[in-house]
């Protein structure tokens, strides 16, 4: 076929039927978000107490897992740096409610108590008492 015969209203509608033949079909519906992951469900994290009062814990046992300074450790136990506390010694877990006197450097009391300076604070203690020891030495030497 040539074109160079084709009056101008002719060329227009062989062009266009040229065009439509060689076009690519699109999408017919807008495309939206992403469904690939939609209705996933989040895993639970666990957090809170692990032991109570009155258990028995080893040393190094996790006693409470938080993300905000809920609890706070007392005698003879840790605290982590994501906010676990954990027995230091081996003995028993005791839970006491005791009026708190934050060290106001430590940048978590600074993000959760800041507003609260100068007044009284009481939270939640967790000790642990440690069992006592065996009192059956043998003398090696004597000074």
């Amino acid at each position: 076929m040539m074109l160079s015969n084709l009056s101008f209203p002719n060329l227009i509608s062989t062009v266009g039927s040229l065009l439509l033949r060689n076009s690519v079909r699109h999408a017919s519906k807008k495309s939206g978000t992403s469904t690939a992951n939609v209705g996933g469900r989040v895993r639970p994290k666990h957090r809170g107490i692990r032991y109570n009062d009155g258990r028995e814990v080893q040393a190094g046992t996790m006693l409470v897992l938080q993300r905000n300074l809920r609890f706070h450790p007392g005698l003879h136990v840790g605290f982590g740096r994501n906010g676990t506390l954990f027995a230091l010694e081996q003995g028993t877990v005791v839970v006491s409610c005791e009026k708190m006197d934050p060290n106001w450097n430590h940048t978590w009391v600074q993000r959760f108590y800041g507003s609260r300076k100068g007044q009284t604070i009481y939270k939640k203690f967790f000790n642990i008492i440690p069992k006592p020891q065996h009192n059956r030495f043998k003398l090696v030497e004597s000074i």
